[in-house]
């Protein structure tokens, strides 16, 4: 799993290969030799023999880009994704089986999704009737983002289908990337509305879905399942600043990330909030000011919205704002960014 680090800067970032087990599936059902494939990138196809072996979050990425180029299919990802459900958490996903209801199922999923993958977060937002299921990448220029925000917003899918039942459908689908030249892919998966240039991957269907109850709750699995799962859970106890950056994210896109509010979400005041942080060597404003970047970077990388609209997303009251910060930031302005990226990508 990720590495202790000083909270100075993000600790790599590992996740189970559990999340892409069905890459080798998908290249063999294109037609292509999954070790050849595989091979060719440098990986060794063995590393899917087992769904608890890790890999990290930027080898999984430069792998699913590899196997799309090399298999010329721009939709790789949505099919990985699709292979992928409850099973693919390992113990989480069974935790999010032995809950009550689907509420807390997925409330399951964004507290325990630290366990299954660094790199990423997942959200779970009510507004009134709708329900916003959130999957937010923490790394926000690294190689193939694309591929895996398909892929994740395919498997979020899955699982809420297997929660709900065959007649659950989403109400949209949010896509941080621009739109592909092909839609039909995902239209004929999702069956919904689908949103790109997004400021998060998700999942938005009706908040009534989230009082069905599961069908297979037992109160002693589900206690061991959980003490399982906390005793996992206190190996990662010395990676908090992690965990702020996890939560953050989503924070930042919702207008939620006051140091007051971040707080409130572990349950401590914010001077408590502020100590733990400076016991790393970090400071909150520092964080949030990488996560700023973060999310800024991919959008300016993934997507075709225009300044005004990233800065707007990142709730700065103008655009000079944002330019000014991003420049302190990056050393050169987000439009000159933006243009060396695609230089870099067409080169």
């Amino acid at each position: 799993m990720a590495k202790r680090n000083d909270g100075n800067k993000p600790a790599e970032t590992m996740l189970r290969v559990g999340a892409t087990m069905g890459l080798p599936v998908v290249i063999q059902a294109l037609g292509f030799s999954p070790r050849e494939v595989l091979s060719d990138g440098g990986f060794d196809v063995g590393l899917f023999d087992d769904p608890d072996n890790t890999m990290s979050y930027a080898a999984r990425g430069r792998l699913m880009a590899h196997c799309a180029a090399k298999i010329e299919c721009e939709h790789f990802g949505l099919l990985v994704g699709q292979c992928d459900g409850l099973n693919s958490l390992g113990l989480v996903g069974l935790l999010m089986k032995y809950s009550e209801d689907v509420r807390a199922a997925l409330n399951n999923l964004v507290r325990y999704f630290y366990l299954h993958a660094h790199g990423a977060s997942a959200s779970l937002e009510v507004d009134g009737d709708t329900v916003i299921l959130g999957y937010q990448i923490l790394q926000g220029s690294a190689q193939g983002n694309d591929q895996v925000g398909d892929g994740a917003v395919a498997a979020m899918a899955n699982m809420v289908r297997e929660l709900c039942g065959p007649q659950w459908k989403p109400m949209e689908v949010w896509f941080m990337h621009r739109k592909p030249e092909d839609l039909q892919p995902l239209r004929d998966f999702f069956h919904a509305p689908l949103r790109h240039d997004a400021e998060q991957y998700a999942i938005v269907f009706r908040a009534s879905w989230l009082e069905r109850p599961l069908p297979e709750v037992d109160a002693a699995v589900l206690r061991l399942l959980e003490k399982q799962i906390d005793s996992l859970g206190v190996r990662h106890a010395d990676d908090f600043p992690e965990q702020v950056r996890a939560v953050l994210r989503a924070a930042l896109l919702s207008g939620h990330a006051r140091a007051d509010q971040l707080a409130a979400l572990f349950s401590m005041h914010p001077r408590s909030l502020s100590r733990r942080l400076h016991a790393y060597g970090v400071g909150y404003q520092q964080l949030v000011d990488e996560s700023r970047f973060e999310v800024a970077r991919q959008m300016l990388q993934d997507s075709d919205l225009d300044i005004r609209q990233i800065a707007s997303m990142l709730h700065y009251a103008e655009a000079r704002a944002f330019i000014r910060a991003f420049r302190r930031w990056s050393g050169a302005t987000p439009a000159r960014w933006r243009a060396a990226q695609k230089h870099l990508r067409s080169s």
